[in-house]
């Protein structure tokens, strides 16, 4: 069997044992630095991924990452930021990691080599769902298995890989390859190929929650003000967007439950709650078509 791409040393930090502790940094952070530049060059890739799961969002479809080991932990963590942040259901965005919850914290051996595994993790999906499976090598089992379920109901499938050769990249029906080159820790794909997979689960959340309109510019509109620090900012949002006083902002927030659009709609359509809540449902949840709507004459 072949060496993978992920497997190859790397020849600029041959000597990293030797090196100071500050030039071990400094090397370190240069081979981040190609992380970024690797990452652009699959931006049409990205897009066209985040154009899929938001569609699949308003068709009803949920979101699912599945992974092994660090792969299988950055999905789970980017899933279940997007409930606080988007204020979305939580069943709407998924992850799973293979050895199930136990190895989220500890090496579970053997799981990522379970093809029979990922077959029975993937049984939750459904033919309106996004399977998106993440992999620095490309050729886990448990994901092989996991894209041979999801193919079998339908569900569309994306590969997050850093090497092109690898088998998730061949079945899978959207590939996003990131090839960030040899580890600093020949490897060691927690490193570069991690920190590149977490820059685009970032991207495929965030852009389709965009997408379906959880946002208003670049405000955190529906997010869930359920401490100080989020009330604070919840308050901050309305006073901006609606062009209000924090004192106004807030009085309309505590109206409204801290429902940061309820009150927007209130404040800049002149509305009560209930006629805020209900021309938001007219719109689909989007403030913006309702901020630019067309006014009567």
């Amino acid at each position: 069997m072949s060496e993978v791409i992920t497997e190859y040393r790397n020849q600029n930090t041959k000597d990293i044992d030797l090196l100071s502790t500050v030039d071990m940094v400094r090397k370190m952070n240069e081979e981040d630095k190609l992380v970024a530049l690797a990452v652009e060059d699959e931006a049409e890739h990205i897009a066209e991924a985040i154009d899929l799961i938001a569609k699949q969002f308003l068709k009803g479809g949920r979101l699912f990452y599945f992974g092994a080991g660090t792969s299988g932990r950055l999905g789970i963590l980017d899933a279940s930021e997007c409930p606080p942040t988007f204020s979305v259901p939580h069943d709407m965005v998924q992850g799973r990691i293979a050895g199930g919850k136990d190895a989220f914290l500890y090496s579970v051996e053997g799981a990522e080599d379970n093809f029979d595994l990922g077959v029975e993790d993937a049984k939750i999906l459904t033919d309106k769902d996004v399977c998106v499976v993440i992999s620095a090598s490309g050729n886990p089992k448990y994901l092989l298995g996991v894209l041979q379920q999801a193919e079998e109901v339908g569900a569309k499938t994306i590969a997050i890989t850093c090497n092109s050769n690898g088998r998730i990249a061949e079945e899978a029906g959207l590939v996003i390859c990131v090839e960030v080159g040899p580890e600093v820790i020949a490897g060691s794909s927690r490193l570069k190929a991690g920190t590149a997979q977490k820059m685009i689960l970032n991207m495929l959340s965030t852009g389709s929650m965009i997408k379906i309109g959880k946002t208003y510019e670049n405000f955190m509109i529906d997010l869930k003000a359920v401490n100080e620090k989020l009330k604070d900012r919840a308050i901050r949002i309305v006073a901006q967007i609606a062009d209000v006083s924090h004192a106004e902002a807030l009085s309309t927030l505590l109206k409204c439950d801290w429902e940061i659009k309820t009150a927007i709609v209130s404040i800049t359509q002149n509305l009560d709650i209930e006629k805020s809540r209900e021309e938001l449902k007219k719109y689909g949840g989007v403030l913006r078509k309702i901020m630019y709507k067309p006014q009567m004459a």
